[in-house]
């Protein structure tokens, strides 16, 4: 028995030990080693699209785009290949911050600590084809009237002139807990319109197996889960974050509102852009005529005006 013991102690030694991964570089890494090493010719397939891929270099692949009908829209070579999609964009998570005012993603990945944790938090990540990833951009998730097929048999679909993605419905659920968990986990705003889309994908799709044990997977790596997976959490509208993953001497450079996540609003009839919060009719731009962009000064370099009746 003694002796018994003292080999099972001498194995576990010798066991690596995990934790959270200090940046997006290793914690693409651990998702392939830890995670997704055994999904990548599973029924789950990539996020967006559900298709098989071949492992390739120390955390990317190649698809194979007959495995899901997957046909290219535009960029062949990053169709070809699997990249780490952040579910909620780094634009979202990053542009309430220092760094970002300053110098963008980069300037924050090289010199904010907090957004290099946000950047690198593996709830947040899946594995998706390159030029999906890329067309979804930092665009917002909704519901889109159906159009021509973009990408095949692919499900997901791109709204580029109202900068909006509406994926396959296999991953919607997935979409709203994840977007549940990063703004209750680090404190950042989301608008009554998203919170309503996601509470409706979360009730419409619920957790399936695979996500929790994907779930319990990168636990075991981070030493937490997603508690709106587990149950142990739960979202409504007015949701008060926990802010569990925020250092008490983090700061956001605006206040914390309920527009804060929404985009500057065009109208491509009138060439005039509205803001959230200072611009009466922002909410009566028709759908059909609407533009959306990150913010002010996206909208002007398209050429378009703000709105006369804005309060300052």
């Amino acid at each position: 028995m003694t002796r018994a013991l003292i080999i099972l102690l001498s194995f576990a030694l010798t066991l690596p030990v995990l934790a959270q991964p200090s940046s997006f570089r290793q914690a693409k890494e651990l998702m392939r080693e830890q995670v997704y090493h055994d999904q990548n010719q599973s029924a789950e397939g990539s996020f967006y699209c559900g298709c098989q891929w071949r492992w390739v270099g120390e955390s990317g692949g190649q698809v194979d785009a007959a495995s899901c009908g997957y046909q290219v829209r535009k960029q062949v070579n990053r169709a070809a290949r699997i990249e780490w999609e952040h579910v909620v964009p780094a634009w979202v998570m990053g542009h309430q911050r220092q760094c970002w005012q300053e110098g963008g993603r980069r300037n924050c990945a090289a010199n904010d600590a907090l957004f290099e944790i946000m950047e690198a938090d593996m709830h947040n990540l899946t594995p998706a084809i390159g030029e999906v990833n890329g067309d979804r951009s930092n665009y917002r998730f909704g519901e889109l009237a159906e159009q021509p097929a973009q990408y095949g048999q692919c499900d997901t679909q791109v709204a580029f002139s109202a900068r909006m993605v509406e994926p396959r419905d296999e991953v919607k659920g997935q979409i709203a807990r994840t977007y549940f968990y990063i703004h209750d986990r680090y404190n950042l705003t989301m608008s009554r319109q998203q919170q309503q889309l996601f509470l409706a994908w979360h009730r419409q799709f619920p957790v399936t197996n695979w996500e929790r044990e994907r779930d319990n997977r990168i636990a075991a790596v981070m030493g937490h889960h997603n508690p709106f997976i587990t149950g142990e959490r739960s979202w409504n509208l007015g949701h008060r974050n926990v802010a569990d993953g925020l250092p008490e001497t983090s700061t956001l450079v605006v206040a914390a509102n309920d527009t804060d996540e929404l985009p500057a609003r065009g109208n491509s009839n009138s060439r005039v852009y509205h803001l959230p919060g200072i611009c009466p009719s922002y909410e009566r731009v028709a759908p059909q005529n609407r533009v959306e962009f990150r913010d002010a000064q996206e909208a002007e370099a398209a050429g378009y005006r703000r709105a006369g009746n804005c309060r300052s």
